[in-house]
């Protein structure tokens, strides 16, 4: 009979943008695992994928079986609800990721365009999903996501240093914002290098709330050249946004954003379909055309991209939040304990995929069954399975899942 709680082995990527060695919490709970490498500080370490996304799977630790196949052996462990909607199938893509510098400005196309995307180019569109997300922060957390206020952006590009990539004077709507967008991506090196210089010689009286511009124009060209058009889309049209841990960001499908700096859980729909244009080289850059074509404009204001953090009912004893986006693949719970507490999760209707961000302790299975937990232990929960943690020193959970 197969068992409903395996541990798993995950992999980890070394992207440039990722921290280096040991200052990578995505490395240090991925090495955790029984048998992973040791952290080569000489490497950056990105992100630590959990589940069965083909390009970056898990494996059951017990026996190397790809988690994909033991679920396709055993569909009862992901539910009835999840079975038929999705398959013998996990629907959501949870990692661990550690930035030093920004990601790729990007979105990620909807279900209608990532079809047709798939169809046109399967080799870099691996799939037909869309990919809203959700970003949790296990540390300081700074990034751009969604657009600004229409009347903050409408200031800023009345300076005679901007006026030029608006497509023409008047009120600002979400087409002008579309069309400006895509001039300051079209705009050549020597033009985005210019207006970088030119604004940050502006008074800071003169941008009022919006004064931290120069600032971060300086740090954005330092990481990507001067000539970067990401670095004016995202300072001059993006929510530029410091989240302390435990804070989170939802990011729709096709909401533009990139992050910046910090350390995160990140859940999203199962797919790795991303169309980026900025904070790139420009031969990894897709056609700002596409990209203008992708782009929708929710949200629009800071506090719209905030996802709040609840008490969940799943667990029993009030020590478990959930982070619940207003989408249906999945959603991120986190259980906190402190020494001697316990918590109990209610058995869950599908299948869920849980990482110990910190401490250890215990998790009691029903049928007298304890586990070890240890600090980067990842495991794989099927269906309908109640759940104790217990810990002497403290203890920080987060488990994904869908019903």
């Amino acid at each position: 009979m197969a068992e409903s709680v395996v541990q798993l082995r995950c992999g980890v990527k070394n992207d440039s943008w990722g921290k280096k060695g040991k200052e990578s919490v995505a490395a240090q709970l991925w090495s955790k695992t029984p048998n992973n490498a040791q952290i080569d500080d000489s490497k950056h370490y990105s992100e630590m994928w959990m589940g069965t996304y083909p390009s970056n799977p898990s494996y059951l630790l017990s026996t190397g079986e790809h988690l994909g196949e033991y679920l396709k052996k055993n569909p009862q462990l992901v539910g009835k609800s999840v079975h038929d909607r999705w398959g013998p199938e996990i629907p959501f893509l949870p990692k661990i990721l550690s930035f030093s510098k920004a990601l790729p400005l990007q979105i990620h196309p909807d279900l209608t365009l990532a079809a047709k995307l798939h169809k046109e180019d399967p080799n870099k569109f691996g799939d037909t999903m869309h990919k809203p997300e959700i970003a949790i922060a296990l540390s300081k957390f700074e990034l751009f996501a969604g657009w600004k206020p229409l009347r903050d952006i409408q200031a800023l590009f009345e300076l005679n240093h901007l006026g030029k990539f608006v497509p023409k004077p008047g009120q600002f709507n979400d087409e002008t914002l579309r069309q400006t967008c895509k001039a300051l991506l079209s705009a050549p090196p020597q033009t985005i290098a210019e207006t970088i210089k030119d604004l940050q010689e502006i008074p800071e009286s003169q941008l009022g709330a919006q004064s931290y511009i120069p600032s971060l124009l300086g740090r954005l060209v330092k990481q990507y050249g001067e000539g970067d058009n990401g670095n004016l889309v995202a300072a001059l049209l993006m929510n530029y946004l410091t989240l302390g841990p435990g804070d989170a960001v939802f990011v729709p499908a096709d909401s533009i954003h990139a992050y910046l700096e910090g350390d995160i859980v990140e859940c999203m729909a199962r797919s790795d379909n991303v169309i980026s244009t900025g904070f790139c080289p420009a031969a990894e850059r897709d056609s700002v055309e596409l990209f203008g074509q992708a782009l929708t404009f929710v949200p629009h204001s800071a506090q719209d991209a905030f996802l709040p953090r609840k008490k969940s009912d799943k667990g029993m004893n009030g020590k478990t939040d959930v982070y619940a986006p207003p989408i249906s693949e999945f959603n991120v719970l986190c259980t906190t304990l402190g020494a001697g507490e316990k918590e109990t999760h209610k058995s869950i209707l599908g299948p869920s995929l849980m990482i110990v961000t910190k401490g250890c302790g215990h998790m009691n299975i029903p049928g007298d069954k304890s586990v070890e937990l240890k600090e980067g232990w990842v495991f794989f929960v099927g269906q309908g399975v109640a759940l104790e943690f217990t810990t002497d020193k403290g203890l920080a959970v987060y488990r994904a899942y869908a019903e």
